[in-house]
């Protein structure tokens, strides 16, 4: 077990906690329910903007960024979208402070705004409002625009990355001419996400749609990728959202079409947040600490001599040296760390904590002997291998290892997605072994709460790959023609 670390056993959630802290990845901040992402957590999500954005980009986006401010009449506008965040946006009322005279710092209260403005909890609002300067006919169309942003949605139970009162994103936001045009956007933008969290992020993930319960404020259809954590947790791990014209109705965003006639614009939003940070860490990892896949890993490969003479170092400082460049040419990225503050015995603790892939160990015999010794993360297992060649066979075994943390993962999730055709075989699974629940839902919000209420589970998704089947509904006894996914979640 990694040093102050809890077991998972013992107590996942202060495993999950722990490692987050002693992995340098994050800590709570001074502002309530906020977090500080240090270095090395803060080069993961580099990592993932980096990979995501690429995508983007390849797929026709382009970033832009909007106000973190939002006028608070822009909300009326669309009624369903500001009932699902009222109760946790942030107002700012007022634009000044002043010294009280006493040496206390106040709010000045003659600074009070006209209008409220809410910090940004997803940006539709402004972003349509925005929209209608930019759009006239359907030459303008698509507008495919991405947003890397930060968002305050004020959390009142907060726990790193998972749940935070601000957190990091990026947010799609699109418009197009037609209904079929929008949908397109938004089935392609959840297989951008299925794809980076199955092949990056080594996370295998259910492709799915959300109940109308579940699905996001204003929109006529949610996607979503659901990914299960090794407690038996689900946690949606990106949404793409098909929103129909609700927004580009309530701020009369219209385009004259080919044909001539006068139409609002069709839309769509998607993204995902450091909330992915939190499925890399409870996917993968375990009681030694963070387990990376290579694809993902701000450091790679890590190099670690041992010596006891300064010729000894000197020589090994050599081998390392070729060896670096070899590997960067092959966008392989190293560290070689030689401090001398440190023993071999901490650095590999350090390391191993971090969850770097591929250790690489070498002393003077080794030099002599011609040979390294290689430490694989995902399974903690050691060789001997030869130097000739080194780079092509670390260059190898990191790929073996992304493949091995996902199918891990997959089989996993495999083995927890449990069939079941009665109430009470539903609560026992839910209670024994925990993981999807496949089961037939009558399709009522009724039945869909109540469920919830007397065990926790909400219906995750309705897979996009399920089969018709005829049935009848667990809690009700009434027809169903296909299954849903039920989970206890984050």
């Amino acid at each position: 077990m990694g040093k102050g670390i809890t077991s998972r056993g013992e107590d996942y959630s202060q495993w999950y906690n722990d490692l987050v802290v002693k992995a340098d990845l994050a800590e709570h901040s001074a502002v309530r329910g906020c977090m500080v992402i240090k270095p090395y957590g803060y080069a993961i999500w580099e990592r993932m903007q980096a990979i995501l954005d690429k995508r983007f980009k390849e797929t026709g986006h382009s970033n832009a960024y909007f106000p973190l401010f939002i006028p608070k009449s822009f909300f009326s506008k669309e009624a369903s979208h500001v009932e699902g965040f009222a109760t946790e946006c942030a107002v700012v009322t007022h634009y000044r402070l002043k010294n009280d005279g006493k040496g206390n710092i106040v709010v000045d209260e003659t600074a009070k705004l006209e209008e409220e403005l809410i910090v940004r909890p997803t940006s539709e609002t402004i972003i349509w409002n925005t929209y209608k300067g930019w759009i006239e006919s359907y030459r303008d169309l698509p507008i495919l625009v991405n947003q890397w942003a930060n968002v305050v949605r004020w959390e009142m139970r907060t726990r790193l990355f998972l749940r935070t009162a601000e957190f990091l994103w990026q947010e799609g936001h699109t418009a197009h001419a037609t209904r079929e045009e929008a949908v397109e956007e938004a089935e392609r933008m959840l297989e951008v996400y299925a794809d980076f969290a199955e092949h990056t992020l080594a996370v295998p993930v259910i492709r799915g749609v959300k109940t109308e319960n579940e699905r996001f404020a204003g929109a006529l259809e949610t996607y979503c990728i659901e990914a299960l954590m090794q407690d038996g947790k689900a946690l949606q791990a990106g949404t793409s959202h098909f929103l129909g014209q609700n927004f580009a109705k309530a701020f009369d965003v219209k385009f004259t079409s080919k044909e001539g006639k006068l139409e609002h614009v069709w839309a769509t939003s998607w993204g995902v947040s450091t909330r992915l940070m939190g499925a890399l860490i409870m996917a993968h990892s375990d009681d030694q600490g963070l387990v990376l896949p290579p694809k993902l890993a701000p450091i790679q490969v890590v190099i670690v001599p041992i010596y006891k003479t300064e010729e000894e170092k000197a020589n090994i400082d050599g081998f390392v040296h070729t060896l670096t460049s070899e590997l960067q040419d092959m966008d392989i990225s190293v560290k070689y760390d030689d401090r001398d503050t440190q023993r071999p015995g901490f650095k590999f603790a350090e390391w191993e904590m971090k969850g770097v892939p591929l250790r690489v160990a070498v002393g003077a015999r080794d030099l002599q002997n011609g040979t390294v010794e290689l430490a694989r993360r995902d399974t903690q297992t050691k060789e001997t291998v030869s130097q000739e060649g080194l780079a092509v066979t670390i260059e190898n075994l990191l790929g073996i290892i992304q493949e091995n943390i996902y199918h891990k993962a997959l089989s996993f999730r495999d083995e927890h997605i449990t069939e079941v055709n009665s109430y009470e075989e539903f609560k026992e699974v839910l209670e024994t072994k925990g993981g999807f629940v496949s089961c037939h839902w009558d399709g009522t919000v009724e039945t869909e709460k109540r469920v919830k209420d007397e065990t926790k589970a909400t219906i995750r998704c309705i897979p996009l790959d399920a089969k018709e089947e005829e049935g009848i509904c667990i809690f009700t006894g009434k027809p169903s023609v296909s299954r849903v996914l039920f989970a206890k979640a984050y």
